[in-house]
């Protein structure tokens, strides 16, 4: 079967754009289930204090994985046998999750969520093949909320469940859900073959000349990096301050999480500008708006409710520049080229949660050695860094 091409006339259909956001939310939250469960996980599991760190970094190490070595096949291999493959094996690492007997079982579930759930980031490239390139951007902002409401959703539905049910019934439940939506996905999805045949070795060595070969990648996937490091570094001390400064409780800490929610609106008000040739200057508004928000909160420093309100504005408007670039950045990299999108989308992915993995260490030393104050310089700074660089760009890159 011939790939389907993104300047098809026929433009995608509402109910398939919402599919297609819909699965990558579901698919992504599985990265984020764990984050407010440690706790209760390292006591079920017997893990140590330092191992219990692991859930979260094998997680994530599972994902960069599967960037690097399972969404390039996309470019080789039918794209919703792919999925469903690899749906499948996250479905396994969530059943095994949710009953590991101990702590190393559950260890190992945890990389496998991480490579199964990389899906998430087949299923953006393979929108825009179901799109025209004149509302390429418009379906990216779309399918991009849906995946930024799955993170964002995902630690307080995670600590709602688990205060019901336990922390087994989180993957459980998920377990669930991500069948039926395997089942779903393989039903109302169209085939789409790639018409490249190449080796998979010869893929993988291809991630490194296409990395050195296109600037443009390598400009928006150090952008993100940057505005992802600070968005890491938030979300990873908040907490923390929200917990010692303002006194909150668990289930208080998981409803601030839901502030970030409306941040996700910025994605497709994003994608629809960007059609309209807006991205340059967009891209720019992201890192100042990214800046200010660490800035507000440095300057508005107390345990005053002033100070608790800084905080949630500084929740929005950092989840609207970061979600707002993160579609600007993937418009330019889907525009590079259809045969390659795959590995175009896994290298910039893996840049930029590389950037998250940087933010989310600095902020817990930033914390820890020199307290809110220093997190939130280094927090400002990071978008800056990205605005320098932005003003080095030209418009060949």
């Amino acid at each position: 079967m011939q790939e389907q091409r993104a300047t098809d006339t026929k433009p995608i259909s509402t109910w398939m754009m919402f599919l297609l956001a819909a699965a990558c939310g579901l698919i992504v939250a599985n990265l984020y289930y764990a984050q407010t469960l440690v706790g209760p996980i390292r006591i079920s599991t017997g893990l140590s204090s330092t191992a219990a760190g692991l859930i979260v970094t094998l997680t994530q190490v599972g994902y960069v994985v599967g960037l690097l070595f399972i969404v390039p096949l996309s470019d080789i291999i039918e794209n919703r046998r792919l999925m469903v493959t690899a749906l499948l094996v996250a479905v396994a690492a969530l059943l095994g999750a949710a009953f590991a007997s101990n702590g190393p079982l559950f260890l190992i579930a945890s990389l496998f969520i991480g490579i199964g759930s990389v899906v998430a980031q087949i299923l953006v490239p393979y929108a825009t093949y179901l799109s025209s390139a004149e509302q390429r951007g418009r379906v990216v902002g779309n399918v991009m909320s849906g995946l930024l409401l799955g993170i964002m959703f995902a630690r307080p539905v995670a600590s709602f469940i688990t205060s019901l049910w336990g922390w087994h019934a989180v993957f459980v439940l998920s377990a669930i859900i991500i069948t039926l939506l395997t089942l779903l996905l393989s039903l109302a999805l169209p085939k789409r073959k790639p018409v490249a045949s190449a080796s998979y070795g010869k893929l993988i060595l291809s991630l490194g000349t296409l990395l050195k070969n296109t600037p443009a990648l390598r400009r928006r996937a150090l952008y993100q990096a940057c505005l992802f490091g600070a968005f890491s570094m938030f979300w990873t001390i908040v907490p923390l301050r929200l917990a010692d400064d303002f006194g909150m409780s668990q289930q208080g800490i998981a409803l601030f999480a839901l502030v970030g929610v409306g941040g996700a609106v910025a994605a497709p008000i994003a994608g629809r500008w960007a059609d309209k040739g807006w991205s340059r200057v967009l891209t720019a508004l992201a890192m100042i708006l990214a800046a200010l928000s660490f800035l507000l909160i440095y300057i508005v420093q107390s345990h005053s409710t002033s100070a608790l309100v800084m905080l949630f504005i500084s929740a929005i408007t950092l989840d609207m520049a970061v979600s707002g670039n993160l579609v600007l950045g993937q418009r330019v990299i889907y525009s590079l080229g259809s045969e390659a999108r795959g590995r175009l989308n896994g290298l910039f992915m893996s840049i930029f949660f590389i950037g998250g993995a940087v933010g989310s260490s600095l902020g817990g030393w930033a914390y820890a050695t020199g307290g809110w104050n220093l997190t939130a310089l280094i927090g400002t700074a990071l978008p800056l860094i990205a605005l320098l660089y932005y003003f080095t760009e030209k418009k060949s890159d």
